[in-house]
């Protein structure tokens, strides 16, 4: 397949990495793992690229607006599923089913050097284990922070509640913030 230069895809660059190399990454990662008892990531994420902000500008047709029979058909196939009532019992024992299937949660963590870091968490654990292990990573645990979702801007407050009950089950994005002043400057070595 050939790609022009007009083309808005973007090409990735594959770099070889010797052997050396990649068990010497392997080893940081299994030494990360030991510290800190998880498999922890780190990576860069890059900030919004151009084409992005092409595509949002694009207006969509008024007709893409408008209620389609094709729309109330789907809307209405939902709604026969959920056409019986439930007791307390029955709904409990199906949320306790659904709960069960899903254990895992990998959570990100986006700081504000648009540098990102991935954990995997067990569905029961509570947010105060992400607070532990951010204590353990950051470069200055002193300075306080706060955690917070989007949208719309919600901070992490209740540290005791666990992910399922948060809502970040199977996976969550969750923004790292310094709790300063206002007009206190943070600068961080």
């Amino acid at each position: 397949m050939t790609l022009d230069s007009s083309s808005t895809w973007k090409r990735r660059r594959f770099i070889a990495v010797s052997p050396m190399e990649s068990e010497l990454a392997k080893a940081k990662l299994a030494g990360a793992r030991e510290k800190y008892g998880r498999d922890i990531l780190v990576f860069e994420t890059s900030p919004a690229s151009g084409s992005s902000a092409n595509a949002s500008e694009m207006e969509e047709p008024d007709d893409f607006f408008e209620f389609t029979a094709e729309d109330y058909y789907r809307i209405l196939a939902t709604k026969k599923e959920d056409k019986y009532l439930k007791t307390k019992k029955l709904r409990d024992a199906e949320e306790a089913a659904r709960r069960s299937k899903i254990t895992k949660s990998t959570i990100r963590v986006r700081f504000p050097d648009n540098h990102t870091l991935q954990a995997p968490f067990h569905s029961s654990e509570t947010i105060q284990s992400l607070v532990d292990l951010l204590n353990k990573v950051v470069a200055h645990p002193e300075l306080p922070f706060y955690l917070y979702t989007t949208p719309p801007k919600k901070q992490l407050k209740d540290t005791s509640q666990d992910f399922y009950s948060a809502g970040f089950i199977p996976g969550a994005i969750v923004y790292f913030a310094h709790d300063a002043p206002k007009g206190t400057r943070l600068i961080v070595c």
